[in-house]
C-alpha cells in the first residue's frame, strides 16, 4: 500500500463532519485525496474536519447540502468539481437514526429516515455516475449497518433504509462494472459516534456483551475498511458488504 494511494483523486463524503464520516475524510486526506466534506447542520464540526484534513496536506472544503434534495445535491457536486476536480471517490455516509417501537413509526418519520439514509445515496450516486462513466473510473462505498443484516424491532425504518443500501450496492455494482466503477458497502456495528449519546447505560452494556470482541468500535476502524474498498487493494471486489461489528454479526 502506498501512503499516498489516493493522490490526485477527489473524494466526496456525505455526512462528513463527524463520526464515521469525519474518520473517512481524514483517512482519505492522509492518503492524498482532495476531500469535500458534506454537512447539513454541523457547520462547526465540518469546519474542524476540513482544518484537520488540511493539516494532513489535503485540499479540503466543506459544503452544506441536504443530500435528500436533488437541487442541493447537484449544487454540491458542481461546487466539488469546480474547486477540487471531478468526483472519483464517493462515500455515501449521511444518515439518521430514530429509535422507537412500531407504534411510534409514522409516515413522516418513515419518509424522513428513508429520504436521508437511502434516497440521498441514490441522488448523490446518480449525480456523479455520468462523469464516472465518461472517465471510465469510479469507486463508491455505501455506509449501511448491521441492522440491514440483523433486523431489530425498535428501528424499523432505519433497518429498511440500510437494507436498501445493501440492495442498491449489489444492483448498481453489477450494472456499472463494465464502466470500471466498483461499488461496495460497509455494515458497521456498535461504533462510538453521536448515535450512542443518550443511550441507556444498561442497554449499551448489553450491546457490548453481545459483541464477541467485547467493546465498542471506533470510527477510524470503519474508515480503514472504507479506504480499502475505495483503493486498488480491493480491485477484484464489487457488490459486496463488509461487516465491521466486532463479531456481533457473523456471515458465512
Amino acid at each position: 500500500m502506498s501512503e499516498r494511494e489516493f493522490e490526485g483523486r477527489t473524494a466526496l463524503v456525505t455526512g462528513g463532519a463527524k463520526g464515521i464520516g469525519r474518520a473517512c475524510c481524514l483517512n482519505l486526506a492522509a492518503s492524498g485525496a482532495n476531500v469535500a466534506v458534506n454537512y447539513l447542520t454541523s457547520e462547526s464540526a465540518a469546519v474542524e474536519t476540513v482544518s484537520k484534513a488540511q493539516s494532513l496536506g489535503a485540499n479540503a472544503i466543506a459544503i452544506r447540502a441536504d443530500v435528500s434534495k436533488q437541487d442541493q445535491v447537484a449544487a454540491m457536486v458542481d461546487e466539488t468539481t469546480q474547486k477540487l476536480g471531478p468526483v472519483d471517490l464517493l462515500v455515501n455516509n449521511a444518515g439518521i437514526f430514530e429509535f422507537g417501537v412500531h407504534d411510534e413509526v409514522t409516515l413522516e418519520s418513515w419518509q424522513r429516515t428513508l429520504d436521508c439514509n437511502l434516497t440521498s445515496a441514490f441522488l448523490v450516486t446518480w449525480t456523479v455516475k455520468p462523469g464516472m462513466i465518461e472517465r471510465g473510473f469510479g469507486r463508491i462505498v455505501n455506509v449501511a449497518s448491521i441492522a440491514a443484516l440483523r433486523a431489530r424491532p425498535m428501528s424499523i425504518a432505519y433497518t429498511v433504509s440500510k437494507a436498501g443500501m445493501v440492495a442498491l450496492t449489489k444492483s448498481l455494482a453489477e450494472a456499472l462494472a463494465p464502466n470500471n466503477i466498483r461499488i461496495n458497502a460497509v455494515a458497521p456495528g456498535l461504533i462510538e459516534t453521536g448515535i450512542l449519546d443518550g443511550v441507556n447505560e444498561a442497554v449499551l452494556q448489553k450491546l457490548i456483551d453481545d459483541t464477541p470482541i467485547r467493546r465498542i468500535g471506533q470510527p477510524e476502524e470503519v474508515a480503514e475498511m472504507v479506504a480499502f474498498l475505495l483503493s486498488e487493494r480491493s480491485s477484484f471486489t464489487t457488490g459486496q458488504t463488509l461487516v465491521s461489528s466486532g463479531g456481533r454479526v457473523l456471515l458465512p
